[in-house]
C-alpha cells in the first residue's frame, strides 16, 4: 500500500486540516500519516484560538514517520512560525521524498493568521522551493506574487512567475474568482486549464486541504500530476455536491461520498 505524509494543523471541528486530509488519503486508499504543527479551537463558524507544536515536537514526529514508514508523497498544509518552517526545509532536504505538494495555507478564511508573518520570507524562499506542486487560491497567490489577480491573463503572469521562481508546477484554484471558477494548471512550461464548475452549496470548509491531499494521494499512486490534479478535482466537486449539512456556519464537505 503507498503512503501519503500529511503535515499540517489539527481542525477540531474535523473539516479541514489533518483531519480533512486523513479522510481524503483514506478514501483514496492510500495509508496516511501525520504530522502536526498546530492545534486550533475551531469549528464551522470560525477559529477561536491556534497554538503551534513546538519545533522539537515536529521534528521529532517527522524523524519518527521518515525512518519507518517513508512516504511516496508528502502534502504539507499550515506550517506556523519560522522556526517550524526551518525544521520542515531542514527535514526535507535530509530524506529528499519525492512529490512534495504544499497548500499555501496562509489566513484563515474568517481571517486568523496561519503562517507568522516572520516565517513568511523563509517560507517563500527556502520552502517552497522544494516542492513538486503548489497549490494557492487566488488571495494566496497575489500575496506569493505581489501582483492583483483579476483576469485570466493576470493569472497566466502569476503562474510563469511563480513556476520561474519556484522551479515547482503550480495549481492556482479558481474558487475565488470572478470571471469564473476554473483552475490554472503550469507544469513543464505548459499551462492547463481546468473549468470549474460553480455548485451552489455555501458548506465548503476544508476544500483547499481536500484538494492538495487528494492530489498527493494520486501521485502516490503513480499519475502523472496532470491526471492527479483532474482526478482530484472531481473528487471534491463531488464532496460538495454531496451536499453535507453539518454546523451553524461555513460547513465541510462529505469526504465519505467516494468510492
Amino acid at each position: 500500500m503507498k503512503s501519503v505524509l500529511t503535515i499540517a494543523g489539527s481542525d477540531s471541528s474535523g473539516g479541514a486540516g489533518i483531519q480533512a486530509d486523513i479522510k481524503t488519503l483514506t478514501m483514496h486508499r492510500v495509508f496516511a500519516t501525520s504530522v502536526i504543527t498546530a492545534v486550533t479551537a475551531q469549528n464551522t463558524c470560525g477559529v477561536a484560538r491556534v497554538e503551534f507544536l513546538s519545533p522539537e515536537m515536529i521534528e521529532s514526529q517527522l524523524i519518527s514517520v521518515m525512518e519507518d514508514i517513508f512516504p511516496d508523497a508528502v502534502k504539507i498544509g499550515m506550517v506556523g512560525g519560522k522556526e517550524n518552517v526551518e525544521i520542515l526545509v531542514k527535514m526535507l532536504k535530509k530524506y529528499q521524498p519525492n512529490n512534495i505538494v504544499v497548500d499555501t495555507v496562509m489566513v484563515s478564511t474568517s481571517g486568523k493568521r496561519l503562517l507568522e508573518e516572520s516565517a513568511m520570507e523563509l517560507y517563500m524562499k527556502e520552502l517552497l522551493p522544494l516542492a513538486h506542486v503548489i497549490t494557492p487560491n487566488i488571495p494566496e497567490a497575489e500575496v506569493l506574487t505581489g501582483r492583483k489577480i483579476v483576469s485570466e491573463e493576470s493569472r497566466k503572469l502569476a503562474l510563469r512567475e511563480m513556476t520561474d521562481r519556484y522551479s515547482a508546477a503550480v495549481l492556482i484554484k479558481g474558487g475565488h474568482g470572478t470571471e469564473n471558477a476554473d483552475d490554472w494548471l503550469a507544469v513543464q512550461g505548459n499551462m492547463i486549464r481546468y473549468p470549474g464548475r460553480r455548485v451552489h452549496n455555501p458548506n465548503t470548509h476544508g476544500t483547499g486541504c481536500t484538494l492538495s491531499s487528494a492530489i498527493a494521494a494520486n501521485l502516490a499512486l503513480g499519475c502523472p500530476l496532470e491526471d492527479s490534479v483532474a482526478k482530484a478535482k472531481e473528487y471534491v466537486t463531488g464532496a460538495i455536491k454531496a451536499g453535507l449539512v453539518m454546523g451553524h456556519g461555513n460547513g465541510p464537505l462529505n469526504h465519505m461520498w467516494y468510492g
